[in-house]
């Protein structure tokens, strides 16, 4: 069986390895019709053998093109699904067996979907999980205020849910998640729906919660930039089967993916010419530069900006997905396997 680099090929169980996976693997039933009256029966793989371990404390990006099979495997993880074949652990509890047992232990933010409930306004909600979860008083005030304060939800306690645009609501979903100090944080496109601002916030946030409480966080989303600024490790899952895991420098290398400089220039020139990138298109004085995802953008913006009448400029990242296709169009993949 290939194993992805840094996966462990065998059910470790080593003290401090919160999440395990040991060869799990997702099967579903599904009917298509062929005819009047008349359907046959196939199966989809939607994990394929999926190994890896994270340890307590770790925050962990968790990416892949949509159908991968990354929602499948939080489910598992979860416990809603049941995994066809393999070994699955959360801090030592097996999801599906035990799913009442882990849902203190966990918190779950989906990015279209709320565990909120729509019709009531927000602090409510918080008010009803209180109560479900049996939070000590002074630890759900505690937790509350420090949520409002961060997350800026203040003005948004006493609003129906089904009021809040999907900006607020996420940031209402962040907040129901840690209530109850969940050990594991599973996200699901957090920043989905926030402005430049607000995803900054959420990020920081983040951060600051898993430095000071330790709160291992599994990460999905198509916002590279989000990997970036929050986790040092990165997993790719492409048709059920990790493809990648290690560091998002060497992701980039292996995908040999590319981010691109727009730069706005006072008047309208010939092609920039500098090391280590390449003009890709240029419209007016506004000129696109590619140059390798794995750099450092900061000395080719200092060239640039020596050289070149410079006005304003942006940096846009890579889509997961042009990464992993470049990884299979250039045999990425083998190289990302042992």
């Amino acid at each position: 069986m290939d194993v992805a680099v840094g996966v462990h090929s065998e059910f470790s169980g080593v003290e401090g390895d919160f999440i395990e996976l040991d060869g799990v693997e997702k099967v579903f039933d599904v009917r298509k019709k062929t005819g009047f009256l008349r359907s046959e029966r196939r199966q989809v793989r939607a994990v394929d053998s999926l190994s890896f371990t994270v340890p307590r404390g770790e925050m962990v990006g968790y990416i892949g093109p949509n159908g991968a099979g990354k929602s499948t495997t939080i489910k598992m993880l979860t416990g809603i699904l049941t995994p066809s074949g393999g070994r699955l652990r959360v801090a030592g509890i097996d999801p599906s067996r035990e799913r009442t047992r882990l849902a203190q232990r966990i918190g779950v933010v989906f990015g279209q979907r709320t565990t909120l409930w729509w019709d009531l306004p927000l602090i409510d909600s918080y008010r009803l999980m209180h109560r479900m979860y049996r939070i000590p008083d002074g630890r759900y005030r505690e937790n509350l205020d420090r949520c409002v304060e961060l997350l800026q939800l203040a003005d948004l306690l006493d609003v129906p849910v089904r009021q809040l645009s999907l900006g607020q609501r996420m940031r209402g979903d962040i907040a129901a998640a840690l209530l109850h100090d969940p050990d594991v944080l599973y996200l699901d496109e957090p920043t989905i729906g926030l402005d430049v601002i607000s995803k900054a916030r959420v990020r920081e946030f983040l951060r600051d919660l898993n430095a000071e409480r330790g709160t291992t966080v599994l990460l999905t989303t198509h916002d590279l930039t989000d990997i970036e600024q929050l986790c040092r490790r990165v997993m790719v899952i492409d048709h059920g089967r990790l493809m990648y895991d290690g560091p998002l420098t060497g992701l980039h290398e292996v995908g040999e993916s590319e981010r691109t400089l727009v730069v706005d220039l006072e008047r309208e020139l010939p092609p920039i010419e500098v090391e280590s990138a390449r003009v890709v298109k240029v419209e007016g004085p506004r000129q696109w530069l590619a140059f390798p995802a794995a750099s450092s953008a900061a000395p080719l913006v200092a060239r640039i900006a020596a050289e070149y009448p410079l006005v304003d400029l942006s940096v846009r990242e890579p889509d997961i997905e042009t990464v992993i296709a470049k990884m299979y169009a250039q045999g990425g993949a083998e190289k990302a396997v042992s």
